[in-house]
C-alpha cells in the first residue's frame, strides 16, 4: 500500500524540499492509523535525509482500547546517516520485487510505502502496489518546480495510462481522502 499526502496539483513537496505539513492534523492522524495497522513502513533514503522522520505511530490510538499496537518495522531504501531519527530500522537495496520477497521472509505481510517521489515511483513502476491511499489538501503549489507524487519517467502515450478503481472517496476536515486499487481488466 502506498500513502501520499499531496496538494490538489499533485505535489508532495515545495521546490526547497519542505513537505511538513501539507495536510491537516486530522489527516495526519489517519496516516498514523494506517501505520499502526501495517507490519512495516518504507521510505527512501532521500526522505530520511530531507525530513528526518521517526515513522512511529504517534497521532492515533485505537478508538475502542484494548489493542496493543506497536510501531511498525521501519525500512529505508538506501544509506542514511547514523544519527537519523528513524533508527532502529533496516536498510535495504535492490529491485522492489526482491525487497518484498525479503520482507515476506521476515513475516511482513502489509508494507506501507510513504515515499518520497522516487520510492513511490519504484513501487508503482514495478506494479507492486495493491492500494493507494491519497490524501489531498485544498492547496496548490502553483508551478512545475515542486516535487510531484512520482519521479522518474512515466508513460509515453495515453493508451499506456495506469488505470485504477476508486474504492473510497471521503472528506477528512478540509482534506480529501481517495483510495484507489488497480483496475482489473477482464
Amino acid at each position: 500500500m502506498v500513502k501520499v499526502a499531496a496538494t490538489l496539483d499533485g505535489r508532495i513537496a515545495a521546490p526547497d524540499g519542505t513537505s511538513q505539513w501539507i495536510t491537516s492534523p486530522l489527516t495526519r492522524a489517519e496516516g498514523h492509523r494506517l501505520r499502526a495497522y501495517s507490519d512495516a513502513v518504507c521510505v527512501g533514503a532521500g526522505t530520511v535525509r530531507e525530513d528526518n522522520p521517526r515513522l512511529t505511530v504517534r497521532d492515533w490510538s485505537p478508538a475502542f482500547g484494548g489493542e496493543d499496537l506497536s510501531n511498525p518495522l521501519r525500512v529505508v531504501l538506501g544509506e542514511i546517516p547514523p544519527n537519523a531519527l528513524i533508527h532502529p530500522c533496516i536498510k535495504m537495496e535492490g529491485d522492489i520485487e526482491g525487497i518484498l520477497i525479503e520482507l515476506g521472509k521476515r513475516g511482513i505481510l502489509q508494507l506501507l510505502v510513504e515515499g518520497g517521489a522516487n520510492t513511490i515511483h519504484r513501487f508503482h513502476k514495478a506494479r507492486m502496489v495493491n492500494r493507494y491511499e491519497i490524501f489531498l489538501a485544498p492547496a496548490f503549489t502553483g508551478g512545475n518546480d515542486s516535487f510531484p507524487m512520482f519521479s522518474g519517467l512515466g508513460i509515453t502515450t495515453v493508451k499506456d495510462l495506469w488505470r485504477g478503481e476508486i474504492t473510497n472517496l471521503s472528506q477528512i476536515g478540509d482534506d480529501i481522502h481517495v483510495t484507489i486499487v488497480p483496475k482489473i481488466i477482464d
